[in-house]
C-alpha cells in the first residue's frame, strides 16, 4: 500500500484496483460465483444448532427467489425498503434480494423507538418494510406512513406471501433489473443514530460500497479474501461498518456465519471456530475484565503477570530463552483461557466505534490476537482509515484507506475525502452542504492528529470539546474511553463547561458487578446499593485517579458521582451504536451535575489495573 503525503498537508492512499459504472454489488456476489464456483460462502445454524454449508449459488438462487416475490407485490426500482430485523442469515438474503430488484434498502434499528421508525418511514418514502417478528411489524403499523403498502413479518408468513407472489415473475426479470444499476446508484439510506434529534439519512450509493471493498481485498487480505478465513459477524448489520464488512466478505473468499442474539455468542464461537472477528472495543475489555474478576489472591498476582508478559511479547521488549519460558508459563496460567474465550483460531479483530486501550491492543496481540482499529462514520461508508495486519500503531487508526485521503484542518477537525465518501443527507441539501465543502472534503466532526507516516489518531468530537471557568479546552472522550476499561464502569459522562473543574458521572457495569465483588471478597450487592458502598467508591478512585494520570491537572477528573442506574438504549440515553445522548444525560441528570460542585474535589493518584493506561 502506497501512502503519501499532498502538498496541502493531507495525506493519501493510492487505488489498487478501480472500479467500473457497469458494477453494482449484487454482481459482486455472482462474480464470486463465476471466480470459484461451488465455494461454501456461508455457515447456517440449522434446528438442531449445527452449522450448515451454504454455497454462494444456494444463497444467490434464494435471494432470486425473494427478489421475484418483491417484484411481484409491486417493489419498483429505485423504491425503498426497510429491514427491521437482528443481525442474521435472513437480513443479508433479504438486503440482496431488494438490491438485486433496483431497490433502495433501509436499515431499521432493533432498538429505534417508534418515533424514530415514523420518521424513517417518512423521509425515506418507504414502500415496503419486512420485519424479524410480529412484535415488530406490530410496532411498524402503529406508526405506518401512507406510502407504506406491505408490512410483512418473517415469522407470520412472509416468506410464503412473496412465494405466493414470485408466480409468473422469471429470474430474467430480477436479472434485467440487477443489470440496469449503476454503480453511481443508490444503494441505502442509512439513518445516522446521533446523540441530539431525529437521525439524518446518510444515502450511499453502490460505489460508495463497491470502491473501498476492491481495495480491501488488497488491503486485508487473510481477513476478508482467504479461503481459509472464518468470520462470525454479531454486531448490528443495521449499522454501516458491518454491513461493508458483511458484503466484502459474501463477496471475497472465505466463510461468513451470523450470531443474531448475543446471549448464544460464546456458544457460537465455540461451535462455529471464528478466525475474525468484527467488534466494538467494549467487547474486547469485557473479556479482559470479566477474566480478571474471576481471579483471586496468588491466581490474580498471576494474572497480572501474564498480562504484563503478553504486553511485553507485544512490544517485542525482551528476548532470549528466560522471556521464552516465561511466555509458555504466561500461556499456560492465562492466554489460553482468553483465545479459547474468543476462539481458539481467532487471529484478528476488526475493531472500530471507539479507540481501544493501547495497553489492552498490545495484550491481545502479545496472546496471539491482533486487533485491527479502523475509524470511520456512516458518511464514509464505514472505514476511512485503518491499521493493517503488519503495520499497526498502537493507539492510531492507521492510515487512509486505499483511494481515500485525509487531512487535519487547522481547528483539528478530521476531514475525509474518496469514493467512499457519501452522497449527501436525504432531503437536507443544508446539511449537506455544510458536511462536505467546495473541494469535496467531508468534515467529519471528530477532532485529531497524523503522525509523519500518515497514522491517524483520533482525540474526541469537536462539539464535545468541554471550555472549563479557567479556559482550559478539555475532549471528554479520552477520559471517557480510559475510564471505561475499569471491570466496574459500564458508561461514563464527563462533565464541566463553564466550571471550575472537570467531573464525571459513572454507572455501573451490573453484569461485572458480582464477579468484582466475588474477587474482592465482598458480599453480594445490587447496582443501587453498590452505588453508594464506600468500598466500591474507593476503588472507583483509584481507577480515576489511574485515568488522571494521561492528561494535565487542569484535564484531570476531580470530583465524580456514581449513578444508581445505567445508559441504555432503552432508557434514551445511548444510541443503537451505544454512544451517550450527552446533551439528554446532562439534562436528565442536572441535579446530580450541580451537586459534583458542592463537594471538596479530591481525587488521590495511585495505581489499579496493570493494562489501563
Amino acid at each position: 500500500m502506497t501512502v503519501r503525503r499532498l502538498a496541502d498537508g493531507s495525506w493519501e492512499s493510492i487505488a489498487t484496483r478501480e472500479a467500473t459504472e457497469d458494477m453494482n454489488l449484487p454482481k459482486m456476489l455472482h462474480q464470486r460465483v463465476a471466480s470459484h464456483p461451488g465455494q461454501v460462502a456461508i455457515e447456517r445454524r440449522s434446528n438442531v444448532g449445527a452449522w450448515r454449508p451454504v454455497t454462494m449459488e444456494t444463497f444467490l438462487g434464494e435471494a432470486d427467489s425473494l427478489a421475484r416475490g418483491l417484484i411481484g407485490i409491486g417493489l419498483e426500482a429505485g423504491e425503498h425498503l426497510a429491514i427491521l430485523a437482528p443481525t442474521s442469515y435472513e437480513w443479508a438474503l433479504i438486503d440482496v434480494a431488494a438490491l438485486s430488484c433496483g431497490a433502495i434498502t433501509v436499515p431499521i434499528y432493533e432498538t429505534d423507538s417508534a418515533s424514530q421508525i415514523a420518521h424513517i418511514l417518512a423521509d425515506a418514502d418507504v414502500r415496503i418494510v419486512i420485519t424479524a417478528t410480529t412484535q415488530q411489524a406490530e410496532l411498524v403499523e402503529s406508526v405506518r406512513t401512507e406510502g407504506v403498502r406491505h408490512i410483512l413479518s418473517l415469522d407470520r408468513g412472509a416468506e410464503r406471501v412473496l412465494t405466493a407472489a414470485a408466480q409468473g415473475v422469471s429470474v430474467e426479470q430480477v436479472r434485467e433489473r440487477t443489470d440496469a444499476v449503476k454503480l453511481s446508484d443508490e444503494a441505502t439510506v442509512i439513518y445516522t443514530s446521533g446523540t441530539t434529534g431525529m437521525p439524518k439519512g446518510v444515502v450511499l450509493t453502490h460505489g460508495n460500497f463497491i470502491s473501498p471493498m476492491l481495495q480491501a481485498y488488497d488491503f486485508l487480505p487473510l481477513l476478508i479474501n482467504d479461503p481459509k478465513s472464518r468470520s462470525l459477524l454479531f454486531l448490528p448489520v443495521a449499522h454501516v461498518l458491518a454491513r461493508f464488512v458483511m458484503y466484502c466478505l459474501l463477496a471475497g473468499q472465505g466463510v461468513t456465519a451470523f450470531s443474531p442474539d448475543t446471549r448464544n455468542l460464546v456458544n457460537d464461537i465455540a461451535t462455529f471456530k471464528p478466525t475474525m472477528l468484527l467488534v466494538v472495543p467494549r467487547v474486547m475489555e469485557k473479556v479482559y475484565n470479566a477474566a480478571e474478576a474471576k481471579t483471586r489472591g496468588m491466581r490474580l498476582k498471576a494474572f497480572r503477570w501474564a498480562a504484563r508478559v503478553a504486553v511485553d511479547n507485544s512490544r517485542k521488549s525482551f528476548h532470549g530463552p528466560v522471556f521464552g519460558l516465561k511466555r509458555e508459563i504466561a500461556r499456560s496460567l492465562v492466554w489460553d483461557r482468553l483465545t479459547q474465550a474468543l476462539g481458539p483460531d481467532c487471529r484478528f479483530a476488526i475493531s472500530a466505534g471507539a479507540p481501544l486501550s493501547k495497553r489492552l491492543g498490545h495484550f491481545y496481540r502479545g496472546i496471539g490476537l491482533t486487533v485491527i482499529e479502523a475509524y470511520g462514520l456512516t458518511e464514509s461508508t464505514g472505514p476511512a482509515a485503518a491499521n493493517r495486519p503488519g503495520r499497526v500503531v498502537m493507539g492510531s487508526v492507521g492510515q487512509p484507506i486505499p483511494a481515500g485521503a485525509v487531512k487535519i484542518a487547522k481547528d483539528g477537525e478530521v476531514l475525509l475525502k474518496g469514493p467512499h465518501i457519501f452522497r449527501g443527507y436525504r432531503n437536507d441539501p443544508q446539511a449537506t452542504a455544510d458536511a462536505v465543502d467546495r473541494d469535496g472534503w467531508f468534515h467529519s466532526g471528530d477532532i485529531g492528529t497524523i503522525d509523519k507516516h500518515g497514522f491517524a489518531t483520533i482525540t474526541g468530537r469537536k462539539k464535545e470539546l468541554i471550555v472549563t471557568a479557567g479556559g482550559k479546552n478539555v475532549a471528554p472522550a479520552p477520559l471517557e474511553d480510559r475510564l471505561r476499561g475499569h471491570p466496574l464502569v459500564s458508561q461514563v459522562l464527563v462533565v464541566g463547561e463553564n466550571r471550575p473543574c472537570i467531573g464525571a458521572l459513572l454507572t455501573l457495569d451490573a453484569e461485572m458487578l458480582p464477579l468484582w465483588l466475588s474477587s474482592h471478597g465482598l458480599e453480594e450487592m445490587t447496582v443501587v446499593d453498590a452505588a453508594r458502598d464506600p468500598r466500591v467508591r474507593a476503588a472507583l478512585e483509584k481507577a480515576v485517579a489511574r485515568t488522571n494520570e494521561a492528561v494535565s491537572r487542569a484535564e484531570s477528573i476531580r470530583t465524580f458521582e456514581v449513578l444508581p442506574t445505567d445508559f441504555t438504549v432503552a432508557n434514551g440515553l445511548l444510541t443503537p451504536s451505544l454512544k451517550v445522548r450527552r446533551a439528554e444525560a446532562e439534562k436528565r441528570f442536572s441535579a446530580e451535575i450541580e451537586a459534583l460542585y458542592t463537594r471538596t474535589p479530591l481525587i488521590p493518584s495511585t495505581t489499579v489495573s496493570p493494562l489501563q493506561d
